[in-house]
């Protein structure tokens, strides 16, 4: 060897402790996102959004939208702001301990390694939360050096760092960002109160792993705060919170059996302030100040797996505990908050399971079952006039809970190399969040009363599809869901009105409160299709089309055959991405959303749209780009909100972003 060469350095990649999935999954609809699908998208939702399916409770993305309504759904069956699907990350929940929903700053794409998609509700492993499914995600490995560098400038004052990297057995990442924002009310419906929606995010994880004897023990822990405007003069949001888990695994090998046992802590705190508008949108009133609502989750999961020949199965438990309370300041008179409110509790839910899978030849056939307890407890509302401290309001709801089975079936047959027929049913189901059982909310003159008596949301499905796998790769599925006792926000009566508890909601405001109400049926058809024509060219597209209609039972029959609140029949993507030379990649991703209503009484429609977003990256180095991102290339109006006055919002306009991108 020549004396000028440097010897050869072995690089040590380590990934999470993690159990594999069992072989039965592929039974079932499963969407697979690796790494590189995800590291196009500045936030974590906009890359799972390729997936057909995914979507946060409203039309807007992170970069604009309040942290309460950041909770993921999959399928168009009923979303809501707490997100009717559970978020993992190596098996620890991501969900917010009070609300439920996610907060997407904190999980930067380039720290991540790939997410599981699977559509459907998850009993098994995944327990309680996974109502219309999961999405697991999976952290980068652990490796030496630089792992991750994405820098960026954009409209609107917009800048972005993300930084991934560490040395062997140790992952670090560290993501921030910051926008000057835009206003959602824009055009001649815009006034003096309107102003742009700023964000400012910060986030840090490290995870430090060892291998002691034939286990992987790993610890991680993580923070983040945002800060963001919402729009309005007055109205702002700033949402913060860390992590703590610890991991032990053995995986199977060499026809040993493999374990995993996690115990986990997530804490929160959210301050939200609300405003009402002016008819004319000139000036704002304080409407609420929620200036602290701390919350702590807990939970410990654990799972033995084994193979024998053609069998394996897994067994396991898991619970998951969360506390706390909302303080606000509202009823704003004259010149300051005249009232006071302390509401809170405590949620509570633990199961097991048992899950097998059988594989032989061209069939694999699985099933799996859980039994779940939950409670709520400890409710309280209470309510002071600030000037002389009297209670005015103290209600303690009667504690809660119940015991709920579920279950899920799965077959798949090979009808060739390339042909595959599979069929599913399954059962899941939500327990309430504390946000639901005890935290009101008032989004300009509209309000939505909490309801400590909600008891959890079941939903049954069944499923079937076909599948293909060759040059080009293609699948599609048909399902049927019944969604029992969905937590609606009902609507039970309009301003100017003076209501029980509520107060008063002023003229072309709304008093809706969370019900459980009645049912949601729904089936539809979803499919993806992608053809890599040339090593030069690939080409992808996705479809779902959804019915879904509202049996209101006895407590909203007003809402019988309507359909649910920000639910589209029809979502279709699209995208392409062809390197006309070695070093030039240009990429489109388009999207068409179909109309959806803003309110469970379907009187306000949101309009469909499209969107076609564009990038083009010039590779000056292995594992370095240079490139240019476009978003909403046409500067298309996208409808996201309607006031009951009518007034519309409208999601990002055009967007530009110049950056560098390293990957290794």
């Amino acid at each position: 060897m020549p004396l000028d060469t440097p010897p050869a350095v072995e690089t040590v990649v380590v990934t999470a402790p993690r159990l594999p999935p069992l072989p039965g999954l592929s039974a079932f609809a499963v969407d697979r996102l690796d790494a590189a699908a995800l590291a196009g998208a500045p936030r974590l939702d906009e890359g799972l959004k390729r997936s057909p399916g995914v979507s946060l409770f409203r039309r807007t993305g992170s970069d604009a939208a309040n942290p309460t309504i950041q909770g993921l759904s999959l399928r168009a069956i009923a979303p809501s702001g707490a997100g009717r699907a559970l978020v993992t990350l190596d098996g620890a929940p991501q969900n917010d301990p009070f609300g439920g929903w996610v907060i997407w700053s904190a999980l930067p794409p380039e720290g991540l390694a790939g997410a599981t998609i699977v559509r459907g509700a998850g009993a098994g492993p995944y327990g309680a939360g996974a109502l219309t499914g999961v999405v697991a995600l999976e952290e980068a490995p652990a490796g030496g050096g630089l792992a991750a560098l994405d820098v960026s400038a954009g409209s609107r004052e917009s800048y972005r760092l993300a930084v991934v990297g560490g040395g062997e057995g140790l992952l670090l990442a560290a993501a921030g960002s910051t926008t000057g924002g835009y206003a959602p009310v824009r055009g001649r419906a815009a006034g003096a109160a309107d102003l742009p929606s700023d964000l400012h995010d910060v986030s840090v994880s490290g995870r430090l792993q060892r291998r002691l004897g034939e286990v992987d023990a790993a610890l991680r822990l993580s923070a983040f705060e945002e800060r963001r405007g919402a729009g309005l003069k007055g109205a702002n949001s700033v949402a913060s919170g860390g992590s703590a888990a610890v991991t032990l695994a053995r995986p199977p090998q060499d026809g040993a059996a493999g374990w995993r046992l996690q115990a986990w802590v997530r804490t929160s705190d959210l301050s939200n302030t609300s405003v009402a508008v002016a008819a004319d949108r000139r000036t704002t009133t304080p409407a609420n100040d929620q200036y602290s609502t701390p919350a702590t989750g807990w939970g410990l999961n654990a799972a033995w797996q084994a193979r024998s020949g053609d069998w394996s199965w897994e067994v396991g438990g898991d619970a998951r505990f969360a506390q706390g309370k909302t303080f606000e300041r509202f009823r704003y008179v004259g010149t300051s908050f005249t009232r006071g409110r302390e509401a809170g509790g405590e949620t509570a839910v633990g199961g097991l399971y048992a899950e097998a899978a059988y594989v032989h030849d061209r069939l694999t056939m699985t099933g799996g079952a859980r039994v779940d307890g939950w409670s709520n407890s400890g409710a309280v509302r209470r309510e002071r006039d600030l000037a002389t401290g009297a209670v005015l309001l103290n209600q303690r709801a009667a504690d809660n809970s119940g015991v709920t089975p579920t279950a899920r079936l799965g077959l798949r047959y090979d009808l060739g190399e390339t042909l595959a027929l599979r069929a599913a049913a399954y059962s899941g189901f939500r327990p309430p969040t504390l946000n639901e059982l005890h935290r009101p909310f008032r989004v300009g003159n509209d309000v939505t009363e909490a309801n400590a008596g909600l008891k959890p949301e079941t939903l049954y499905g069944v499923e079937g599809g076909l599948s293909g796998q060759g040059a080009v790769r293609w699948s599609v599925t048909g399902f049927y869901n019944r969604l029992e006792d969905p937590i609606t926000n009902v609507t039970v009566g309009f301003g100017p009105a003076t209501f029980p508890t509520a107060g008063f909601i002023p003229a072309g405001g709304v008093l809706r409160q969370r019900r459980n109400a009645g049912a949601i049926e729904a089936y539809g058809l979803e499919g993806d299709v992608a053809w890599t024509p040339s090593a030069a060219l690939s080409l992808r597209a996705a479809a779902a089309a959804t019915h879904a209609e509202v049996d209101g039972g006895d407590a909203a029959p007003q809402l019988d055959g309507l359909r649910p609140a920000q639910t589209p029949r029809l979502t279709l993507t699209a995208g392409a991405e062809w390197a006309p030379v070695e070093a030039l990649r240009l990429s489109v991703d388009a999207r068409y959303e179909s109309t959806r209503f803003e309110d469970d009484l379907n009187s306000r429609k949101l309009s469909p749209g499209v969107t076609v977003d564009a990038r083009a990256a010039w590779r000056v180095s292995p594992d370095t780009d240079v490139y240019l991102a476009l978003e909403n290339v046409g500067d298309a109006e996208i409808e996201i909100a309607e006031s009951a006055s009518g007034v519309e919002s409208y999601a990002a306009p055009r967007t530009v972003r110049l950056g560098l991108s390293v990957r290794r």
